[in-house]
């Protein structure tokens, strides 16, 4: 009886609402561009900062507060963010919990590109600062995490390497006039693009990373790399000039990250010797559950039961509104270039852990039916209520940072000295084009930073999700 009123109390606390329902009035106060409004929603669930989505509300502050412009209160919740990914431990009876209940009832420790693009924005939030030093800071600890990534796979078909984080490197100790480490960053870059990104995101080299490669390798007097990066690339006229002026180095993040939701799966249920087989032969997955440790009673009623369903997460695409940008700078018309696809990598990442998703599912839902049918020995009434609370506490983990854009892009926009106009051009697939006028003062060598979001969405109403 104990057992059951642990459960009640556990299933009234617990929700069937996905995380982005849950925080629905935030999202779409987000996706219109209200962030005035987005904001002041997230300081009324302040609570979250003590919470089990402290990673969330942080990177959610971070990012919101970036878009606003409000650079150094942006890092603060960033650098929450970092240090709880650096201090993050299992609490093992909140993962006892999550087995007699749900994941949900774990912290949400954050997917490996969320803790990437957190620093990302931290190191970009620096730079629009002119905080070279402190973007330097991000950059070393940006450096570490993908050691850390690197040393945990070790499958070419892994997301192991992140190349865009490379290029963010590289303009950093660029901006630094430290041209060597910014060249050795390129280079790491376009390895990883030609060996991992073309092959798992059908994301090639951008055109302007050559051209970045070429002028470290120069300025860096790396006479023999120069030559032979010309060589390869087929870039045999190119010459490096001096830029008279400045530079503008404009970030295209558009469209939005996938929403993470959930899916059911029927198994059916077969014992062969000291093992019960989950099966669902639509999906091609036989996974052997052990029953060493289960008493013969337990073991019974595992065996006993031929059909039941388990909660899974599942992402889904929201395919941003605009498909191409262009900037138009003193008469040049240049092309926003991919570096990043934020919505590829997510499913590829939640792709990489499912077989370790489907274990733990299936060890929660028989650990469930192993005890519901314990207690339906005892008295088939409390066995039928154990029943019902087994069936509403079966859910899916869907929380993930949703703010993310879907993809980034960028282009580097030489400027005059001295007061400068753009025009930032925006194009759907039907064509349909809106401009957006800027205009920027450089002083001589001086690299200025720009980021611009676009939040629509050929979906804009998840609801349902």
């Amino acid at each position: 009886m104990k057992r059951i009123l642990i459960l009640i109390t556990l299933v009234g606390v617990s929700s069937c609402a996905t995380y982005y329902q849950s925080n629905f009035t935030f999202n779409q106060e987000f996706e219109t561009g209200q962030l005035d409004k987005a904001y002041k929603t997230l300081q009324h669930h302040s609570s979250q900062a003590h919470g089990k989505k402290e990673f969330l509300y942080f990177v959610n502050n971070g990012l919101v507060l970036s878009m606003m412009g409000r650079y150094q209160e942006s890092n603060d919740f960033f650098e929450k963010a970092f240090l709880f990914g650096e201090d993050y431990r299992i609490n093992y009876l909140n993962e006892v919990a999550s087995y007699l209940t749900n994941p949900n009832f774990t912290s949400y420790k954050g997917e490996d590109h969320e803790h990437l693009l957190l620093l990302y924005y931290k190191a970009l939030n620096y730079l629009k600062m002119n905080n070279t030093d402190d973007a330097l800071v991000e950059i070393r600890r940006l450096n570490i995490r993908l050691q850390q990534l690197s040393d945990r796979y070790k499958s070419p078909k892994k997301y192991e390497h992140d190349a865009f984080i490379n290029v963010l490197m590289g303009i950093t100790y660029e901006v630094d006039k430290d041209y060597n480490n910014a060249f050795v960053a390129y280079r790491n870059a376009l390895q990883i693009y030609q060996d991992d990104y073309q092959k798992l995101f059908q994301v090639s080299v951008p055109p302007q990373l050559k051209t970045d490669i070429l002028r470290t390798a120069w300025l860096s007097g790396l006479k023999d790399e120069f030559e032979n990066y010309k060589s390869s690339f087929g870039m045999t006229d190119y010459v490096y000039h001096e830029n008279e002026g400045g530079e503008l180095i404009f970030f295209w993040h558009n469209g939005l990250a996938p929403v993470k939701t959930e899916w059911g799966v029927d198994f059916v249920i077969s014992r062969r010797g000291g093992f019960v087989y989950f099966t669902n032969e639509q999906l091609g997955l036989s996974i052997p559950f052990s029953l060493d440790g289960y008493s013969d009673s337990q073991i019974s009623g595992l065996a006993s039961l031929e059909v039941f369903r388990v909660a899974f997460p599942k992402y889904v695409e929201r395919p941003p509104y605009y498909s191409q940008a262009t900037i138009n700078s003193n008469g040049d018309e240049l092309s926003m270039q991919l570096l990043e696809d934020v919505n590829k990598i997510a499913f590829k990442c939640l792709k990489e852990r499912m077989g370790l998703e489907f274990s733990k599912a299936l060890l929660r839902v028989a650990l469930k039916k192993v005890e519901e049918y314990e207690v339906r020995k005892q008295d088939k009434t409390l066995g039928s209520i154990v029943g019902v609370i087994n069936a509403l506490t079966e859910k899916a983990d869907t929380r993930n940072w949703q703010t993310l854009p879907h993809t980034i892009y960028y282009c580097r926009v030489p400027l005059n000295e001295g007061a400068n106009a753009l025009t930032f051009t925006l194009k759907n697939e039907t064509g349909k084009t809106v401009d957006h006028p800027f205009s920027y003062t450089v002083k001589k060598g001086q690299i200025l930073f720009h980021t611009f979001s676009s939040l629509e969405s050929n979906f804009p109403n998840y609801g349902g999700y």
